[in-house]
This record gives structure tokens, sequence and C-alpha cells, in this order.
């Protein structure tokens, strides 16, 4: 018998963690979305999720969700499904974007990735093996992690989380503990317990709003293949050149910007606009659309000399 003065709780009262929960849920559930991906005989041969996250229909996905799909569909919590239809998707980065074909949806608050910490009670929402809506918690394990996507290119400022992610997951929402979209889920380690990734919500938005004006991403393109590669150190300590490896230029395309700069098989890319490179991932964030068409300073390593060169790149998809 609780003592005189003291309101016992509700017995149906949850304990902070679980109301912060059940609150996330509550908003976003109803605008995530279980994505079916069907052949041309309307077969199904995949599914994942998706949040719908503007009033006229628009939902983020994962790319790898909805790549090479003929027809699809997409079905909400409130058992309304509906034709889903492809509006553009960049594999680089694993995103893409769907247009439903329904009226009226229910549609998740965007957060923001940037504002994020590590150890922040996080949610994952998706449709893990089929399971209609389902809901995983954790914390975020840390932020500033980079993931390859299948085009080569590294992801950026991608969030680490324990929230439990299996197959069907890949394209669900990450929510913060006030309900509001903070990353969209793209994989899981396998073989391993806790490490999970999502893509954060500022990347995601910055790429469907240019997958929705010019139905892709546009990035910068040099004409050459390369790898990182190491710099002598007592080359590196002679010439006092900040970084101990950069992009070693391994074939140079035929009338392509890097030749018409003057680029050589075997120089070492030192930096590019400005910014040093270490290797090809970072000339890889550095080819950015804006510098397509563009004169840009790109500093290399010839043997045991520094040279400046201009080259300006063209726009690749």
């Amino acid at each position: 018998m609780p003592e005189e003065g003291f309101a016992a709780p509700p017995d149906d009262a949850l304990d902070p963690y679980s109301a912060r929960i059940a609150q996330a849920f509550d908003a976003v559930g109803p605008a995530v979305a279980h994505i079916v991906v069907r052949d041309g005989r309307g077969r199904p041969r995949g599914q994942g999720s998706g949040v719908v996250y503007t009033p006229d229909g628009f939902a983020l996905t994962n790319s790898h969700v909805v790549n090479g799909a003929e027809t699809l569909a997409a079905s909400l919590t409130d058992g309304r499904e509906f034709a889903a239809a492809l509006v553009g998707e960049d594999p680089a980065t694993d995103i893409a974007v769907l247009r439903l074909s329904g009226q009226g949806l229910p549609f998740a608050a965007i957060g923001s990735s940037s504002r994020l910490r590590v150890g922040q009670l996080v949610a994952a929402i998706g449709n893990p093996l089929g399971f209609q809506c389902t809901v995983t918690a954790g914390i975020v394990s840390a932020l500033g992690r980079s993931l390859r996507g299948r085009s080569g290119r590294l992801i950026d400022s991608v969030i680490q989380t324990d929230a439990p992610l299996n197959p069907g997951n890949s394209g669900g929402p990450l929510v913060d503990g006030n309900g509001r979209v903070v990353g969209i889920n793209t994989a899981a380690i396998a073989m391993a317990q806790g490490i999970c990734f999502a893509i954060g919500i500022d990347t995601a938005i910055e790429v469907a709003t240019a997958l929705m004006r010019e139905g892709r991403v546009v990035r910068a393109f040099l004409g050459i293949s390369a790898q990182t590669a190491p710099i002598d150190t007592r080359l590196r300590r002679a010439l006092d050149l900040p970084l101990g490896s950069g992009a070693l230029v391994e074939s140079v395309a035929e009338d392509g910007p890097a030749a018409r700069a003057g680029l050589r098989r075997g120089d070492t890319i030192l930096a590019y606009a400005g910014a040093p490179v270490g290797g090809v991932d970072d000339l890889h964030r550095l080819l950015i659309g804006a510098h397509a068409g563009r004169a840009q300073p790109i500093e290399v390593l010839r043997r045991v000399e520094r040279r400046m060169l201009s080259v300006t790149p063209v726009q690749a998809g």
C-alpha cells in the first residue's frame, strides 16, 4: 500500500525511456512505407522500407532497395497500398526518392543529423524480414563514419547506431526521441552485434532535392583512374608536403579534362581546388557538381617536383 501523500503512477504509465520511444513511433510510424519491388510479371522480387516526408507523397528510401525495379508498390500501416514511381536514385549515397500515388498521406517531420550527439537515443522503424512497421531502439554509437557505396565512392557523415537492423529495414527512418527523422537506415555489419549504419538526413535531403530537380546528382569528372598511394618520407620532408599520401594517377583518358590540363600517368595529386588530397576518397569528395565547367587549381607531384596545373572538370552523372 502506498504511503500517505504518495500518488502511485497508473498501471499503464510508461517509464521515460519507453515513453520517448513510443512517442517517436507514434509520430513517424504512420509515414513508414513497406516497399515491394516487382518484376515485369508483377511478382515480388524484393522488399524494403521507406518514409514519406512531404504532404504530397514523396518518400525517401535506399537506392539498393529500388535499383532495377520494373514496378513498385508501397503500403502504409493503415492498410492502404499505393503504386509508387521512382523519381530518381543516387547509388553513390544509396538514396532514392519515390512518389506515392495517394492523397492525404501521413508524413514525417525531418530533423538534423548535424545536431546529433553520441549517446543520443534513436529508434529505427521499418519492415525487417517482412514484419511490417517494426521499431527497434538504441543510441547513436558514433558520428562521421564513412561507408563505401555501390559506386565505389565513400558516403560521408554516416551515423553508426546499435539500434538493430535486419533485411527489410533498408530505407526506413532513423528517428530521434522527438519523433524527427535524422537518418535513413542502410546497412548492418554481418556477423557483428550492434553495428548498424544510417545515411544522415542532411545528406539524404540534399540528394533528394537534386533528384527531384534534375533527376540525378551532378558531380564533376576529371577523366582519370587513380589509387591512394604513400609518398616517400624523405621526399615529403624535402618538399614540405602536408600529407603522407596522395592520389596516384594510373591512367588518363584521352582528350579528357585531366589530359587537357597536362596530367600524366604517374603523377600524384596533392591538392585540388585548394584542398589537400590524401587519396582517392578525398578527391571524390572534392569533385562536386558546382566545379563542372569551371577551372580549378590542381597540384601534383611529378617525380621529385611539385607542379601547379589548372583543370576544368566536366559533368558526370
